[in-house]
């Protein structure tokens, strides 16, 4: 088919492009023909995790059950793009640690917080300033950046399409899809 399965996780704070950059990821690869599936934060929470609340135990839960779909649809030759804010370092790895070795990219979207609360399209930011929104990351929960992501996208800095382009190049240069 052109391509091998991979799991391709976004992480970074509320507002840094993950949604936005997966979707044109998907959006370019679909038109090569690639078979590919978006894990996205939001509706992952309205269905499968709508049990989980955010205390740092269900948000490990949280990523636990997703690294485990993550993991399935590698395994089933799909390319699935993962955007999720993923707060924790170790539930991070331990996603990771689901995987063969080399089918899972970290990909961290480097953006301050400060740019993300000037985007904030749900007034998120405003809420959790206002104390509306316990445990909000970045705000009042932590965000542990990843120590060696394979990827990181400055999205303060570069449009989206550029971030998505980045993301199709270095999955061309490292033999996860054949070139165009």
């Amino acid at each position: 088919m052109g391509h091998r399965g991979v799991t391709v996780w976004f992480t970074g704070l509320s507002a840094s492009g993950k949604t936005t950059v997966a979707n044109l990821v998907d959006q370019l690869l679909t038109a090569r023909g690639i078979h590919c599936m978006i894990l996205d934060g939001d509706n992952i929470r309205r269905g499968l995790n709508r049990d989980l609340g955010f205390s740092p135990q269900d948000r490990a839960e949280n990523i636990r059950r997703i690294g485990e779909v993550a993991k399935l649809l590698t395994q089933a030759g799909i390319v699935n793009l993962v955007a999720f804010i993923s707060p924790y370092r170790r539930d991070r790895d331990q996603a990771r640690s689901l995987q063969e070795n080399g089918d899972f990219i970290e990909v961290y979207l480097d953006s301050p917080v400060e740019v993300c609360e000037a985007r904030d399209p749900r007034g998120l930011y405003r809420k959790a300033r206002a104390g509306e929104i316990p445990e909000f990351t970045g705000v009042s929960a932590p965000y542990e950046a990843p120590l060696k992501p394979e990827l990181v996208l400055y999205t303060a800095s570069e449009t989206p399409e550029e971030s998505a382009q980045r993301v199709v190049a270095y999955l061309e240069k490292h033999g996860y899809l054949a070139a165009p």
